[in-house]
């Protein structure tokens, strides 16, 4: 993609619930104020093809349109290498996403540029076909968890995702098998995720700068010593299932950093189902990710 990139965004504004002006849609769109601020200046938001001031009332059937410039953004341009060794499957898509099943054993991006081989490179490849698409990266899941993964198609799909995620709006669901069978059917862990001081890139309850982690959890089914548990993130520390598991002596299956037993060929943890708002709309979207075939333990 070259730089002097512009994107046009067009919405037609649904039944209205109350007065609601130009200024309250952005804002409830979760647009950056600054951004506001810009498309107010360089006259780039219409209200059905006319610049209108910021306090005018919209109603339903309005056509709103913005133009996003690349210098509205601290990180304009997707920069993965297209790479169409791996096809992607695709869970969901629109004009602003898509939310991808990720395979255990894939990174999630490049750590050097030029690199390849990563999902975000697939997920470049794919949109190729789509000049006004890129491929901008949301949130993570660690290269030995499988399942699905929300990626913005623009810049400004990746501002107001960003805001869901301080908010949570986005919610993320995870299955894990972890060894052993729970004392109790459902559960919270509390408890501050940190560096490991022996390991920077391993964590630890209490380690160096610790920040607050809480994972809810709920058995599903027990089975031979090992428990299928459901769990759900109030915060996104780096492996923080991971770690929270092992914290209560029950780690997850094939965990080759937490689990001491680790004798399987994958990480037993697959992110299922994540629900979030659809950017400009009031329209929550659910989508699920299958298990994949290796999420066994035979």
């Amino acid at each position: 993609m070259n730089m002097n990139q512009q994107w046009m965004k067009q919405v037609t504004i649904k039944q209205l619930q109350q007065p609601t002006s130009l200024r309250d849609q952005l804002i409830a769109w979760r647009i950056p104020r600054r951004i506001q601020g810009q498309l107010r200046q360089g006259r780039r938001v219409l209200v059905n093809g006319s610049y209108k001031p910021m306090n005018t009332n919209l109603k339903a059937g309005d056509e709103l349109t913005m133009l996003f410039m690349d210098t509205d953004f601290t990180t304009p341009v997707s920069s993965y290498v297209p790479d169409a060794s791996q096809t992607v499957e695709v869970l969901f898509e629109n004009e602003d996403l898509l939310v991808v099943n990720k395979s255990a054993g894939v990174k999630m991006h490049p750590n050097s540029p030029g690199e390849t081989g990563t999902l975000m490179n697939y997920v470049q490849a794919y949109l190729s076909h789509d000049d006004l698409a890129d491929a901008y990266m949301v949130h993570r899941l660690d290269e030995d968890t499988s399942g699905a993964v929300l990626i913005a198609k623009t810049p400004i799909v990746v501002s107001v995702l960003n805001a869901y995620l301080k908010d949570k709006v986005i919610q993320r669901a995870y299955l894990a098998i972890v060894e052993g069978v729970m004392n109790q059917t459902q559960g919270d862990v509390d408890l501050p995720i940190g560096i490991n001081p022996e390991n920077e890139r391993l964590r630890q309850v209490n380690g160096l700068k610790a920040q607050k982690a809480l994972t809810h959890w709920k058995v599903t089914h027990s089975f031979d010593n090992h428990t299928l548990v459901a769990l759900q993130l109030d915060t996104g520390r780096t492996h923080q299932i991971r770690v929270h598991m092992q914290a209560l002596g029950h780690p997850i299956v094939g965990d080759r950093y937490y689990n001491r037993e680790q004798s399987h060929s994958r990480l037993m943890l697959h992110a299922n189902k994540i629900t979030f708002i659809m950017p400009f709309t009031n329209e929550q979207r659910e989508v699920k990710g299958a298990l994949p075939k290796d999420f066994c333990l035979n």
